[in-house]
């Protein structure tokens, strides 16, 4: 592949503000003074995995919020990815080392529910009769169990279907019509790649998060029990063709020729889209204002494709929510609640949009004057919502809860990998649900409930 080392160099950075969190070392500009100026403030530690253009705009919120009142100082600071932070976190939760509030991905829910370390953000809302029906309604619902708010979502955001428009004009397809269905991806792909045979058609990173969201477009469950919002998961939600399906759609592109294989690795993906070496691929809509300001191409955004037998679903609520940790004084607490409470602003949230392309948890900023100007500059930023906000609620679209998750979504990237490297379908699925089902076995006994 031919390789533009500029490019490379940029979109590295890319995807570390997308869903999977960050790992830059870099250390944030908010916390290098706090000392100084903290004074009798009421200090908040608060622990992120955000990095690159996302590091970038919360250090500028969190220095407005310092500034706009003079009884509470936050220090943000980077703790790595989430994996990485949440792994810091166990260490010293329960310790005076634990951080005031915490940002942990969605998968990681159940855990810090378990934990028995944390704050149900519920009673700061009913303690402050706080309205929390004005914030995005299919962003709520998966941060709400059994009517119970245990933390205030943050960053947000969900798959899309990246485009090279100049690459589908020059294979004779509509620009402006992104494919909808799997099967039309696979023939605008080898439309593409009998263009260009220095370019294929589509790429799908191997990453569980991806896979997950194909199957909620489905409106397939990931785990039983109603993906784990009515009761304890026992096994897997969904069932064999539509679990198939997705790996079918694979291995199809595999066959034809047209598939760019970049395993795990969504950094080379998306450096790969850059240096026109792919024309489709699929990741967080995060991602979105730092790929079109850095493609020497016109970048089209879509709605991510389904199975053309099925109707478009939607899709599930990616990123990360903020947690309030338990064993803090009570005055530091609430100075936490305060700040979480500014973060939800429609001024903020229009900031938060506009500098890192996730979405707006309070749909009140998109009427903000910066949005309608990012919007006007660059329409794809407004797909992104446009597919969120299309999404039809169920227990699918809703994202499943467990905290054997993450190691869920390493073992259909293993299955993924291997039908990527030309593995027989039948054989990579049936080892997938065979190990997914054990985790959740293994997990439900962990927590005696065997």
């Amino acid at each position: 592949m031919k390789k533009l080392i500029s490019i490379l160099t940029i979109s590295i950075l890319l995807l570390l503000t997308a869903c999977s969190g960050g790992n830059s070392t870099s250390g944030d500009s908010s916390e290098n003074t706090a000392s100084e100026k903290s004074g009798k403030k009421q200090v908040v530690t608060f622990w992120h995995a955000m990095s690159g253009a996302g590091q970038e705009t919360l250090n500028s919120i969190v220095e407005d919020f310092n500034q706009s009142q003079e009884k509470i100082q936050v220090n943000a600071q980077f703790q790595g990815t989430y994996d990485e932070a949440l792994t810091k976190f166990n260490a010293v939760a329960g310790t005076d080392s634990a951080p005031t509030m915490i940002q942990t991905f969605e998968i990681g829910t159940k855990s810090m529910i378990n934990s028995g370390n944390i704050i149900p953000i519920q009673e700061f809302v009913d303690k402050d009769n706080y309205d929390m029906s004005g914030l995005e309604e299919n962003i709520t619902k998966y941060y709400s169990l059994d009517g119970t708010f245990y933390s205030m979502p943050f960053n947000s955001s969900t798959p899309v279907m990246y485009y090279n428009k100049d690459a589908f004009e020059a294979a004779g397809l509509d620009p402006e019509k992104a494919p909808a269905t799997f099967k039309e991806a696979e023939e605008a792909a080898k439309a593409i790649t009998k263009s260009n045979p220095d370019m294929k058609g589509f790429a799908l990173q191997a990453y569980g998060w991806l896979w997950e969201q194909l199957l909620a477009n489905q409106g397939a469950l990931l785990l039983n029990n109603d993906n784990g919002r009515t009761d304890t998961p026992t096994e897997i939600g969904w069932n064999e063709e539509e679990g198939k399906s997705i790996f079918n759609w694979v291995k199809n592109m595999v066959d034809d020729g047209t598939f760019a294989n970049y395993g795990t690795n969504g950094d080379n993906m998306v450096a790969g889209f850059l240096a026109g070496d792919v024309a489709m691929f699929l990741q967080s809509s995060a991602s979105a204002r730092d790929v079109i300001d850095n493609a020497p191409f016109e970048v089209g955004i879509a709605f991510l494709p389904h199975p053309e037998d099925k109707e478009r679903k939607g899709v599930v609520i990616g990123g990360a929510s903020l947690w309030m940790i338990d064993g803090k004084p009570e005055a530091e607490s609430q100075a936490a609640w305060e700040f979480m409470k500014y973060l939800q602003t429609p001024e903020v949230q229009a900031k938060w949009h506009v500098g890192t392309g996730y979405f707006a948890i309070n749909p009140a900023a998109y009427e903000e004057q910066a949005v309608k100007d990012a919007w006007t500059e660059k329409p794809q930023l407004q797909v992104t919502v446009e597919q969120l906000q299309s999404t039809k609620s169920s227990y699918a679209t809703q994202g499943a809860l467990m905290d054997m998750l993450p190691e869920g979504r390493k073992i259909i990237e293993t299955a993924l990998e291997t039908v990527y490297n030309g593995g027989e379908v039948d054989k990579a699925y049936k080892t997938a649900v065979e190990q997914f089902n054990k985790a959740i076995e293994q997990a439900n006994k962990a927590r005696g409930e065997d």
